[in-house]
């Protein structure tokens, strides 16, 4: 009997639900927005809600998977969420309490690796063997798909980019390390840096607009910004040597990242003539719930 499949895109500000058919052919989307008061108890009531009413829109009778990406990892060890910018998550066995809520297993996957799996499946990477998807938001992550399957490694951190620790001299990170690349080149990263420097609080939208009407100020954090954007995955590409990389989350639609952006990678990465393809995703901010879905195959 032909299976039927669920996905669920936990986000810092949004949960998505997608009901997929055998055919994948969408069935159901919702979306709703993530709780931010009473932490995890309020996250864990929520998405157990989205995905009953998503199973009650199933065939009776027939047979479904159920994926999520969250925005972190879950420890081989001991079952509980790890490394998750969603801090109210981390040390709790999210995905025992949702097959227990639910009565059927969930494949629970980081959020990043759902987007990759996604666009090199449907989207900007298809037909590349080896595909590098980043996530630059408010966070900054990373995901591995290698001919179709996400390589998750033995621990479950494999393309977990966003928390390398490039600059000792740099923010402290949510993680405990000091200078990740998300404080570098995430959106938040970015604000936090405008405020140390200017004792003055901007969006990534207001200071890339400034940047653009040249305004000095934005112009020196979003230079930056551009060349550490550069330097971390120049040297991503010099030690992975990826077949594309495709930019997600809300900076990717910063043009600038494919032009100036483009030539701070070629300037920092091992090779003089470096053809690494670094595009767009072609699946907006739904490839997270996609890849969820394919996932829990």
């Amino acid at each position: 009997m032909e299976t039927y499949k669920i996905g669920i895109d936990l986000g810092g500000t949004k949960t998505e639900a997608v009901l997929m058919g055998p055919e994948d052919g969408i069935r159901l989307r919702r979306r709703i927005d993530t709780p931010t008061v009473d932490g995890y108890d309020a996250i864990r009531r929520s998405t157990t809600s989205l995905m009953m009413e998503t199973i009650q829109a199933v065939p009776p009778g027939r047979p479904f998977t159920l994926g999520i990406g969250i925005p972190g990892t879950i420890n081989q060890r001991t079952g509980l969420v790890q490394n998750a910018n969603t801090t109210c998550l981390i040390g709790k066995p999210f995905q025992k309490d949702l097959e227990e809520a639910l009565g059927h297993q969930v494949v629970m996957e980081n959020d990043a690796n759902c987007f990759v799996l996604a666009e090199a499946l449907k989207g900007a990477a298809r037909g590349h063997d080896l595909v590098f998807g980043v996530i630059m938001g408010t966070g900054c992550g990373g995901g591995l798909c290698i001919h179709g399957q996400v390589r998750s490694g033995s621990h479950g951190i494999a393309g977990e980019w966003g928390h390398f620790a490039v600059d000792p001299n740099g923010a402290t990170c949510y993680c405990g390390n000091t200078g990740c690349i998300e404080t570098k080149i995430s959106g938040s990263g970015v604000e936090n840096h405008f405020r140390r420097k200017f004792n003055t609080p901007l969006s990534m939208h207001q200071i890339t607009a400034g940047y653009r009407a040249g305004d000095p100020r934005c112009r020196e954090i979003f230079l930056q910004f551009i060349d550490d954007f550069g330097r971390c995955l120049g040297g991503l590409v010099s030690i992975l040597d990826p077949d594309v990389v495709v930019l997600g989350g809300g900076l990717s639609n910063i043009d600038e990242l494919y032009t100036l952006g483009f030539q701070a990678v070629r300037r920092y990465a091992f090779h003089d003539d470096l053809k690494t393809p670094v595009v767009k995703n072609q699946l907006g901010d739904s490839a997270g719930v996609f890849g969820a879905a394919w996932i829990g195959r």
